[in-house]
């Protein structure tokens, strides 16, 4: 799974959407470490209610794909530069503290992946979100792939059908993307990824339509003449805690990304009956969040022998593991020139 946070996310959620195939057969079980780190639920914990107490924005700022941690090198063109990740990755550096503080429990034996999986379901209880039982054994993948998620990832302007379209790709439907844009219940976002609908909303020259006055004039203090680099809530009621809120928000015109919005405001939409049930009963909703959240889980996860156990998030384990997708990223860097060059 990729980070869901800015797109829909990372957020993941913030928190995401995969660009793999949907695996069926993943393999994982909740189960998976008991023997061989039993603790490492309560050590990812330990660590991020240290953290969210000096900075709460970071419970909304981890759970992605681990493939987004590896780092740019001679061999792996890093996902932390493409578009709908570019300045909205936080929290890389708690990744590597949780990581360490596993790694000193239980050496070379849960993956950065499991470790990203386990964040996001601790930072939405920490917020006031459910929790659920995270399937684990993941492996990590040993290269990144940046035009995929250019090109995968669904973008903060989409519009519904494209949002749609996205999310079915990977074996989601309706629900699914409405349950976990509701990540977006808690975090922040950068003026940058919503700027055009509050001064020139589809080259109109005007703000977007769908957008609340009085909200729309709150906005643009917040982003005067765009400020790409000043953040907004997502959500301007209760923005550090995981609730309905966001729904709620999205019936009055208050839904911050275009992405957000669309899903009540496109006219005709079955997403609007979802959107009205999730605003109405909450329990609905963070039934309707863990089942995708599992879901998405499972989307093109590595098991088995695949893949291998990073000692370091940010980088593959051996020189030999980077020789092995040199061919890879070569690829990838031809492509990214070419589409550059259009």
């Amino acid at each position: 799974m990729r980070c869901f946070h800015v797109t829909v996310v990372c957020v993941v959620v913030a928190l995401g959407v995969g660009v793999l195939p949907l695996s069926l057969d993943a393999q994982l079980d909740p189960s998976f470490y008991k023997n061989t780190c039993p603790k490492v639920h309560s050590i990812v914990r330990q660590v991020i209610t240290n953290v969210s107490q000096k900075d709460p924005r970071m419970l909304a700022s981890l759970g992605c794909d681990a493939s987004i941690l590896l780092n740019n090198t001679a061999t792996i063109v890093s996902e932390q530069q493409a578009f709908p990740n570019n300045n909205s990755i936080r929290g890389l550096d708690v990744v590597n503290q949780i990581k360490t503080a596993v790694e000193n429990a239980c050496p070379g034996v849960v993956s950065c992946a499991d470790i990203l999986t386990l964040a996001a379901e601790i930072s939405s209880v920490l917020a006031g979100g459910p929790d659920w039982k995270v399937p684990l054994g993941r492996r990590d993948s040993l290269t990144a792939n940046r035009t995929l998620a250019n090109q995968n990832l669904p973008a903060p302007f989409f519009n519904l059908t494209q949002l749609k379209a996205a999310f079915a790709v990977q074996g989601l439907n309706a629900t699914d993307l409405v349950a976990l844009s509701g990540a977006h219940t808690f975090g922040r976002s950068h003026c940058a990824f919503f700027t055009d609908r509050l001064y020139n909303f589809s080259g109109t020259g005007k703000p977007d339509p769908t957008l609340d006055t009085t909200y729309l004039q709150q906005l643009q203090k917040t982003c005067p003449n765009g400020g790409p680099n000043n953040l907004a809530n997502f959500d301007p009621t209760t923005p550090d805690k995981f609730d309905k809120n966001y729904y709620s928000n999205l019936q009055v015109k208050k839904g911050l990304l275009q992405s957000d919005q669309e899903l009540f405001s496109t006219a005709g939409a079955d997403t609007i009956s979802i959107v009205n049930k999730f605003s109405s009963d909450q329990n609905a909703f963070f039934d309707s969040f863990v089942a995708s959240m599992i879901r998405m889980g499972n989307i093109g996860v590595l098991t088995g022998t695949k893949g291998e156990i990073r000692k370091q998030c940010n980088f593959v384990n051996t020189k030999s593991a980077e020789l092995d997708i040199s061919s890879v990223a070569s690829k990838e860097s031809s492509k990214e020139a070419s589409v550059s060059s259009i």
